[in-house]
């Protein structure tokens, strides 16, 4: 894990209460109830009640797009707090406070501030309060002692039962729904989009990003049934143009207060100009922007032009070019696939992946297939982490044996797919045409991180 430098004790500390927290019950497992979360939020005089909440929730783009949101309100002159999970190389990075994450310091004396409070929750109920409630009990509180003016809450799993779901928000957005977590949240879509659309409250204003069509009637239908205003993208808000620039692209978008031009967004690809329109709109509800009033223009670009994603197509080595990207589902994969295959023009690009056993190893390989000249399948150093082998086996099923490569180690598989990059028949060809992108898992795409020297943000 590569880390900022920091105080030994600190870190030391940090990891003690990890180790505290690692003893609850996995954020991978839930139970259908805001029970504890309520009655930890009660004891701590209702921390969560203190600002103004805008959540996220959707199966991908969830946390690009809360990060889009902090900036924009942060330019704006908001102070922002952000809770987003999961992380990719050190826990702090889930609670932010002006788009930065807390100290290790900070994050220790929250967890002890609340700790006699855990036990009191854990006393009373039959299952102890989970890591995932626990951080989001955390994270209220953080806010609150701030304080901060707005928070951006990006959900864990799902919706309703979410536990940062307790939070009544003003502004609900939803990205994107496809189907993801299916040990959660079942294989049926329509019933993912009814959990993520739990999130809608009464009196709210919702913001959808494009949607399959019975989804988004799932989701006006919870609009519609709590009297929530709606905006959806490609109607009342959406991406005008995008066009590729050096290290990001340069976006045209309709806003619910009108056309904000000449933005520069320092991310690739569509999905991701989807999601600033999604977030520009999220700001502009905020606000009360509409017809009659638009956001300041130049603060706008700002904001987009300060917006960092870590993990979303990333790029963390050039010549030749090493990307990480965290897609862990087909409906990423293929984001990330579009994205390759409109923004860069790789003379040889090899994918190294390392997926969790609970995922669509199937899906996500056949979604990078088309852009990728050869594959290194490995693993990562999660728990639930799938055998290369196995892997393996799935991967020459859908790219043939003699494109696809194992190594045991994810350092091997990165040194293995830089040599691949490289090679070439032609000896005058530029070693810049070959790429690399590692993908498959959060997991994953922070360990490569990590490998490159890359802080935590």
């Amino acid at each position: 894990m590569s880390v900022p430098k920091l105080d030994p004790g600190a870190l030391e500390e940090l990891h003690q209460v990890e180790s505290e927290l690692d003893t609850r019950w996995s954020e991978t497992k839930i139970e259908p109830s805001l029970a504890r979360i309520a009655a930890l939020v009660d004891v701590l005089a209702d921390p969560h009640k203190a600002y103004p909440v805008v959540h996220i929730a959707g199966t991908n783009g969830k946390t690009s797009t809360t990060r889009m949101i902090d900036a924009l309100f942060t330019r704006l002159g908001l102070r922002t707090g952000r809770f987003t999970s999961p992380h990719l190389q050190i826990v702090t990075e889930r609670i932010s406070l002006d788009n930065a994450p807390i100290a290790p310091e900070r994050y220790v004396e929250v967890y002890r501030d609340v700790e006699p409070y855990l036990e009191m929750i854990d006393a009373k109920s039959d299952v102890r309060m989970s890591k995932f409630e626990v951080l989001t009990g955390m994270a209220f509180a953080a806010f609150a002692d701030a304080p901060v003016d707005v928070a951006v809450l990006e959900t864990g799993l799902g919706g309703s039962w979410d536990a940062t779901n307790v939070a009544d928000a003003r502004i609900a957005v939803i990205t994107p729904i496809g189907v993801d977590h299916v040990e959660y949240l079942g294989p049926d879509i329509l019933g993912i989009a009814r959990e993520k659309a739990g999130i809608i409250k009464p009196g709210s204003i919702a913001l959808l990003a494009e949607q399959d069509p019975e989804v988004a009637r799932v989701l006006l239908e919870r609009a519609t049934e709590v009297d929530a205003t709606v905006a959806r993208q490609g109607l009342e808000f959406g991406v005008l143009q995008h066009d590729v620039a050096v290290g990001g692209q340069v976006l045209k978008l309709q806003g619910l207060g009108g056309v904000y031009d000449d933005i520069f967004l320092p991310l690739h690809g569509a999905h991701q100009a989807a999601n600033a329109a999604l977030a520009l709109a999220a700001v502009e509800a905020f606000f009360g922007a509409g017809a009659q009033r638009q956001l300041d223009v130049e603060a706008v670009r700002e904001g987009f032009a300060s917006v960092g994603s870590p993990g979303r197509l990333e790029r963390v080595r050039t010549a030749p070019s090493v990307f990480v990207d965290a897609a862990h589902n087909p409906h990423g994969a293929a984001a990330l696939a579009a994205a390759l295959d409109e923004e860069f023009d790789f003379r040889r690009l090899v994918g190294v992946v390392a997926v969790l056993s609970d995922k669509d190893a199937t899906g996500i390989l056949s979604a990078l297939e088309p852009v990728l000249t050869d594959l290194v399948v490995t693993t990562n150093s999660s728990q639930r982490a799938m055998d290369p082998d196995r892997l393996a086996a799935i991967a020459v099923e859908i790219f043939g044996d003699d494109r696809v490569t194992v190594e045991a180690r994810l350092d091997d598989a990165i040194e293995t797919a830089v040599r691949l990059a490289e090679e070439t028949d032609d000896p005058d060809a530029p070693v810049a045409g070959g790429g690399v992108v590692a993908t498959g898992s959060v997991v994953t795409a922070g360990e490569v991180r990590a490998l490159f020297g890359k802080e935590p943000a």
